[in-house]
């Protein structure tokens, strides 16, 4: 099926219509046997990100309720016309339940697929107007990612040996852009993915899930992590005990 989607690019774009269990896939050139891929790795991710974070899903994506995933045919196209910065393989709208990405994207399959997704389950979950750090909504995509979630201690210690390591603070007031070195880009992300397993980890999924509950019905940030993990009164005390673990 041929779809006009004018997206945020300033002319109408052919798309051929992929329709499965839970999402609608969307590409223009891609090989049909890559777009199966993508079925079923999405839909294998569908069922595993839930479990990795330990959530409810309490809606099913079905029918009209499915996820669109937008191919493009090349990273040029989709920066383009998603309005991206260059080093970008992916992006997610987690209210609209869209990600666009691209064939070659990096790691296509183990990273950026369950990234995207991570990033629509979890808003799913806390829903949309959860006030939260973009080091945690990041970390919680970046968790999913196997690679990346084992990877991310080792970086961050090397951080912390070179004095690159940059406290939750400072990741706070970070902001990523297409000028942003790409060096501090990828610390980011290994810090985020980091603590995140590092919370996930050594206090228990079952707290974790309270926590993010307890985001969901619209309590701040820091009194949430006060009252579900006690050894941290603020994100400073979670800061300096995630650095002590690493340290270990």
């Amino acid at each position: 099926m041929i779809l006009l989607w004018p997206g945020f690019g300033v002319e109408a774009q052919e798309w051929k219509e992929y329709k499965c269990q839970h999402f609608i896939i969307y590409h223009q050139e891609a090989p049909l046997d890559f777009v199966k891929n993508v079925e079923q790795m999405a839909e294998q991710y569908y069922s595993e990100i839930t479990d990795n974070l330990g959530f409810t899903r309490y809606k099913g994506w079905s029918w009209d309720n499915r996820a669109k995933i937008y191919i493009y045919d090349n990273a040029e196209d989709y920066i383009g016309d998603s309005r991206q910065a260059g080093w970008s393989h992916g992006a997610a709208s987690p209210r609209d339940k869209e990600i666009r990405t691209f064939p070659s994207a990096h790691g296509f399959f183990d990273s950026t697929l369950p990234h995207e997704l991570g990033h629509i389950i979890f808003r799913e979950f806390v829903g949309f107007k959860a006030e939260i750090p973009v080091w945690f909504e990041e970390g919680i995509a970046m968790y999913q990612e196997k690679a990346k979630r084992w990877g991310a201690h080792d970086a961050v210690r090397k951080a912390l040996a070179s004095g690159n390591f940059k406290s939750l603070d400072e990741l706070s007031l970070t902001r990523l852009s297409s000028d942003t070195d790409i060096e501090v880009i990828n610390l980011f992300y290994s810090e985020s993915a980091s603590v995140i397993n590092f919370l996930i980890r050594e206090y228990g999924q079952q707290r974790f899930v309270q926590f993010c509950r307890k985001i969901k019905d619209g309590n701040p940030f820091e009194w949430t992590l006060d009252s579900v993990y006690v050894r941290f009164k603020n994100v400073e005390d979670l800061n300096d005990e995630w650095v002590k673990y690493l340290k270990k």
